[in-house]
């Protein structure tokens, strides 16, 4: 039973920094590749960033490249997002997911991964 928890979200000016973190549990994370989506109310959840299950490997979405940065510590069984030079378009829920390996071709959820809480990031001056 793999579980993701996110955190980290906050409020953050734009321009600004911030990092998030997705701790899994239940499982080891040593075989999955996982990946950052959000979604902002009335929109479509989108995928941020993926990385393959030993990090040599990631992706980002047009709009964050250059600006964020996805890595991992399998030892500490944590992904991480650093995000910098946010935009209030970056606004939005993060949710974290098992995706499949195959992340060259686009972000997608592992089909029997499930959404959880998500942490909020809000860019505001």
């Amino acid at each position: 039973q793999l579980q993701f928890v996110e955190s980290g979200g906050g409020l953050v000016q734009p321009g600004g920094s911030l990092n998030l973190s997705c701790a899994a549990s239940g499982r080891s994370l040593d075989y999955y590749a996982v990946g950052w989506f959000r979604q902002v109310l009335g929109q479509e959840r989108e995928a941020v960033s993926c990385i393959s299950n030993n990090g040599l490997r990631s992706m980002f979405a047009d709009s964050v490249k250059g600006r964020f940065k996805i890595s991992r510590d399998n030892a500490k069984n944590t992904v991480y997002l650093q995000m910098h030079s946010l935009k209030p378009e970056d606004a939005a829920v993060y949710y974290c997911v098992p995706v499949s390996h195959d992340i060259e071709t686009g972000c997608r959820k592992w089909p029997s991964g499930t959404w959880g809480p998500g942490t909020v990031v809000t860019v505001s001056s």
